[in-house]
């Protein structure tokens, strides 16, 4: 089989026209041609750091959509199945990936739980996570989150990262903010790459050090215009990556836009597109093509480089799909939970005021960091959301043992009415919900116990929902049912009265205890500087 097209060459670095032979799922030769079609043939795009969880999709569905985008491979981190469901839920990962002909490669999980101050579904021990590195589908340590474990030498931590060492599997990083003495230590335990950077000065330092920058453009967390100059003074140091894309993002686009866009904007073509291409493949040792005769047949056509509109994904020399359509069939593996509380009562989220100053999480729309400002109680009996000043509670429910739940106030979402609850809830995918009064936010998270994990919004007059019937987490059906439905919910949100653009996904991180500065999670307030709890009153 023969492929026409103007060849992006991200070796030579040039553009040609060139006859690609295929055979037997490889590339046979490429030879320039005197003439070809207006398309171009590029390498098959990779994803270099995502969890398919976030996108609320299976694997096998993921796949479904993303080669529409161009996309051959993604550098998977299962770390949030692994959390609801330990190595059985990445073992259910690898198992429907194998349904489909998208190449996921995918890690263990290093940090199950993400800290030992919340509730979760699982512990990985190091003994399971070199298990799972011995794995031949399990290709990296992911991302090692605990960074004052490894500055500190905690046990367990350095134990995980000499197995990675001594199979010769890369680590990957998550860092953010680390810097100087304590960074030099975290890249000193073979610790390799890094996506939480969101300014230069503090990716030239990693840089400086050795390690590599994903620069990440997902839905929460956008740092492509703070990093891009990147290409400019580093392009052989960084890869593209998403972290966590929802479905209605997937559903638009994946790395192709990122290329498309940057591309536009006049960096180099091929510095761009190898970050996508040739970086992954030689930092993770990948077996994705790369358009040279030998390599495996993993590649695209598109219409045009600043567009990146994608006419035709090929992998393994079998064109997947076609202008609009996709080649394969897809049915979802037997969907698996982990979903033990029973709903909850007013009487469980009111907080008895000790009549001082308190602590306020501030979120600020893009951002997975926080902040924290202090405020005067008030003289009520009871501390209650300030509406007019945007003091909204945030409530998180444990889903695994049936504790208590921990309650908070939080800044920056704007809800004027009701309130929002999701499942999804980074790392350990416990109940989190933001409302405005009690009764809004009880009914809210009851109806995501009543469903066994979802989204739910309590508007005051009604209940709207998504099911997510995989951990909580992901659910059975496809991209573009679900977005449209996560869509609405959004727009729901939007019209309580929230100011955020992605309200859910935002949520989503205001339990994540590795992300500065303040967070809550199942067992209450914490403090990520100090890498500990801290109570609601000062």
């Amino acid at each position: 089989m023969k492929i026409f097209g103007q060849l992006v060459d991200v070796h030579i670095k040039k553009i040609f026209p060139a006859i690609v032979e295929i055979k037997q799922g490889r590339i046979m030769s490429v030879e320039k041609a005197v003439s070809a079609s207006e398309n171009f043939i590029l390498p098959g795009l990779i994803d270099s750091h995502i969890h398919i969880e976030s996108s609320m999709i299976t694997p096998g569905a993921f796949a479904s959509m993303a080669v529409k985008h161009g996309t051959c491979a993604t550098v998977s981190d299962p770390h949030e199945i692994a959390n609801v469901l330990g190595i059985n839920g990445v073992e259910y990962m690898i198992r429907d990936a194998k349904k489909v002909p998208l190449k996921f490669y995918f890690g263990a999980p290093s940090c199950v739980p993400a800290t030992n101050f919340e509730s979760n579904g699982a512990i990985l021990n190091h003994k399971q996570v070199e298990k799972l590195l011995e794995m031949k589908e399990i290709r990296y340590l992911s991302e090692m989150m605990n960074f004052p474990g490894v500055i500190f030498n905690d046990d367990e931590v350095m134990k995980k990262l000499a197995c990675a060492r001594k199979l010769g599997k890369p680590i990957d990083g998550h860092a953010p903010g680390l810097s100087g003495e304590s960074l030099r230590k975290y890249v000193s335990a073979g610790i390799s790459t890094d996506h939480e950077c969101s300014n230069l000065k503090e990716a030239e330092e990693k840089i400086s050090l050795g390690m590599k920058i994903l620069i990440r453009e997902g839905s929460a967390a956008k740092n492509l215009n703070a990093l891009k100059e990147l290409f400019r003074t580093h392009p052989d140091m960084v890869m593209l990556c998403s972290d966590d894309l929802h479905p209605e993002m997937l559903r638009e686009g994946h790395i192709n836009k990122l290329i498309a866009r940057l591309i536009s904007e006049g960096y180099n073509v091929f510095d761009v597109i190898r970050s996508a291409t040739v970086n992954p493949v030689e930092h993770y040792k990948l077996d994705s093509g790369l358009l040279r005769p030998g390599d495996k047949a993993d590649f695209v056509l598109v219409d045009s480089l600043d567009k990146m509109n994608v006419q035709e994904t090929w992998i393994k020399g079998v064109k997947v799909f076609d202008k609009g359509k996709v080649l394969f069939d897809y049915k979802p593996d037997t969907s698996v939970n982990n979903f033990n509380c029973r709903q909850i009562h007013e009487s469980d989220i009111r907080v008895k005021n000790n009549h001082g100053e308190i602590r306020i999480i501030t979120a600020v729309e893009g951002e997975l960091l926080t902040g924290e400002i202090n405020i005067n109680s008030g003289n009520n009996e009871f501390v209650n959301p300030d509406i007019k000043n945007d003091i909204l509670k945030i409530v998180v429910k444990d889903r695994y043992k049936d504790l208590p739940p921990s309650v908070g106030f939080i800044k920056g979402f704007g809800l004027k009415k009701g309130a929002f609850a999701s499942s999804i809830a980074h790392d350990s995918h416990n109940i989190i919900a933001i409302g405005v009064d009690d009764n809004s936010i009880i009914e809210a998270i009851n109806h995501i116990v009543t469903l066994k994990g979802g989204l739910a919004v309590s508007s005051g007059e009604e209940i709207r929902s998504i099911q997510l019937n995989i951990g909580g987490i992901m659910t059975t059906r496809s991209c573009e049912e679900i977005a449209g439905e996560y869509d609405n919910l959004n727009r729901l949100v939007k019209s309580l009265g929230s100011s955020m653009k992605a309200p859910f996904m935002t949520l989503s991180f205001m339990a994540l205890l590795v992300i500065p500065d303040l967070k809550i999670g199942d067992r209450g307030l914490f403090d990520v500087r100090k890498f500990q709890p801290v109570s609601l009153f000062i």
